[in-house]
């Protein structure tokens, strides 16, 4: 753990709560949840066993101050943004955006799990859409498909080649524009330029260096 997280890690120490309030996205809504469970029978991940703690008792145990536990759950990696959790709570919490915040500091703080294909595809997506101003199907497909090798990428794509056909047939697929690298952004300088800028702001509200 790097100085800045140890710093961190004991200014909050007694208060993880306040921690989950200043650095989650949306965190100080954590208090809000009354542990009825309706979150969890709503999720579909619920449903495959996936998950080391349901919604309400990740909540629980940020209240309780279960630093360590919490940060090293994979509760929140599990979220797939149905919304179903958002749209069923009585108090309205917003959940998916909680899950998502909560999994965001981890990251940040280097506690995000290394094998998560969940992360995998989150960091592969903000990666093609920031590089090339909007989200290149073509490039994204290939860095999904090949990032276990190339002989790995040629089964995948086989695989997913009667996709492909009917994605063509729908006009959804442009082989020449797939060819040429896919879509391209008009304006890319600008749309980098808004990113930094809403990096540095981040950065001043959370009181730490810009990415």
């Amino acid at each position: 753990m790097s100085d800045m997280n140890q710093q961190m890690a004991a200014r909050y120490k007694n208060n993880f709560l306040k921690e989950i309030e200043e650095q989650a996205e949306m965190g100080n809504w954590v208090k809000m949840c009354m542990q009825c469970g309706v979150c969890s029978g709503s999720c579909p991940t619920n449903f495959h066993g996936g998950w080391d703690h349901p919604p309400q008792e990740l909540f629980m145990m940020i209240r309780a101050g279960k630093r360590d536990e919490v940060l090293s759950s994979n509760s929140m990696w599990q979220c797939v943004s149905c919304y179903n959790c958002y749209v069923r709570c009585p108090r309205k919490v917003p959940i998916t955006h909680v899950m998502h915040g909560i999994a965001e500091y981890a990251y940040r703080l280097g506690r995000a799990p290394k094998m998560q294909p969940t992360l995998h595809l989150s960091q592969t997506f903000w990666n093609n859409a920031t590089k090339y101003g909007r989200v290149n199907e073509v490039k994204l497909t290939q860095s999904l498909y090949f990032k276990d090798g190339i002989a790995s990428g040629i089964k995948k794509a086989m695989e997913m080649q009667s996709v492909a056909l009917g994605l063509v047939k729908a006009g959804r697929l442009n082989i020449m524009e797939a060819l040429g690298g896919g879509h391209k952004c008009k304006d890319l300088k600008g749309i980098q330029a808004m990113l930094a800028k809403a990096r540095e702001l981040e950065a001043k509200r959370k009181g730490r260096q810009p990415a």
